[in-house]
């Protein structure tokens, strides 16, 4: 993930220093509550925590949903956000010398809360835990003359089944249009009868989303 967080604030001071550099005076709109929707893609993968050899793919899914900024003053706010969120991986090797490929969706309801530091008018920094529900998994596989999908649903009605992740990232202001970039990684999994779990195989993901702040 540091990657990620190079990557993240390499893109924002590029950003910031052509915006800053084309635009004398805005409105500052930090004081101000904003309702908005966004949509995007996910690029994710998984990683095994334990460090054995595994190798996977990343593979993009749909990301989408609301979001209200909250201000505490001029400088920091709460943002939280409902997303609908597609993860996965992709896998491909040969067995027996036959070349296979498996591909995993993941689809999760994800309500990240956000801390926001405002430091100007067109930049917010965002970081803070998410929880994920898992909705449906979706597994595909082909190999040689093979091919399977199988479908599974879940009914999260316990609340603490979740996973607990930690988010981070920075939202691009232009007036009401929002360009954010995400990324993110799992720690727990909350087993809905008290007790969590490290999960083995872990989500990792960065997101990119056009937003618009009504």
């Amino acid at each position: 993930m540091k990657k990620a967080i190079i990557m993240i604030a390499l893109i924002t001071l590029s950003i910031t220093n052509s915006i800053a550099q084309t635009e004398s005076s805005t409105t500052d709109n930090r004081e101000k509550l904003f309702f908005g929707i966004k949509i995007g893609t996910n690029y994710s993968n998984v990683y095994d925590s334990e460090g054995e050899d595994f190798v996977a793919d990343g593979k993009f899914g749909l990301a989408g949903g609301a979001f209200v900024s909250i201000p505490l003053g001029k400088y920091i706010g709460v943002q939280p956000e409902v997303l609908f969120s597609q993860k996965g991986f992709k896998s491909s090797g040969t067995f027996l010398g036959t070349d296979y490929e498996t591909t995993r969706t993941t689809d999760y309801i994800d309500i990240p809360l956000f801390f926001a530091i405002k430091p100007v008018e067109f930049i917010t920094v965002l970081f803070g835990p998410q929880y994920s529900y898992l909705l449906k998994q979706k597994d595909e596989f082909t190999g040689g003359s093979l091919s399977s999908t199988q479908e599974e649903e879940f009914s999260n009605d316990n609340i603490r089944k979740n996973t607990f992740s930690l988010i981070g990232g920075t939202d691009i202001n232009f007036d009401n249009l929002v360009l954010g970039l995400r990324g993110g990684w799992d720690l727990k999994n909350n087993n809905g009868d008290g007790t969590s779990t490290t999960p083995r195989y872990k989500n990792m993901w960065y997101q990119v989303a056009v937003g618009y702040r009504f």
